[in-house]
């Protein structure tokens, strides 16, 4: 299962040079732009780990690729996000972000039914990757 989140989730990965463009353009509109990975992508978990401070003040994409280079070094085995924010009304906004590294298996999500009071029915999204400790739940 492809796990769908951000902008570009349903279009194929984007290569290095699309990232790169991307990264261009959100640094031409003076955004900062920053990394994250985690391995436990569930959609309401949006506190990922981030690697390294975001990037302010770049005026090139290439910056922005040496780091994301390197944190598919050490966290290649995980889901990287990048994100750019813009603070042009005086407080972060994110204004585009989309994964740049998937593992190579997405085990993907279970949904656990609950019936709770009366005939009312709840439902909770597990990812299956998460029925492993942090750490190693991919690759390992």
């Amino acid at each position: 299962m492809r796990m769908t989140q951000g902008c570009f989730s349903y279009l194929p990965d984007l290569t290095n040079e699309q990232i790169a463009a991307q990264v261009q353009y959100a640094l031409g509109k003076g955004w900062a732009v920053n990394l994250e990975f985690t391995d436990d992508p569930h959609p309401r978990n949006t506190y990922w780990e981030m690697w390294g401070l975001p990037m302010f003040d770049l005026q090139d994409a290439a910056g922005v690729m040496m780091e994301l280079a390197e944190c598919r070094k050490v966290y290649g085995d995980r889901y990287i996000r990048l994100s750019a924010f813009d603070s042009s009304h005086g407080w972060e906004s994110v204004r585009l972000s989309f994964i740049v590294n998937r593992p190579k298996d997405e085990p993907g999500f279970r949904l656990d039914r609950q019936e709770v009071d009366g005939r009312n029915i709840r439902y909770t999204t597990r990812p299956y990757a998460a029925d492993k400790p942090e750490g190693s739940r991919y690759g390992g």
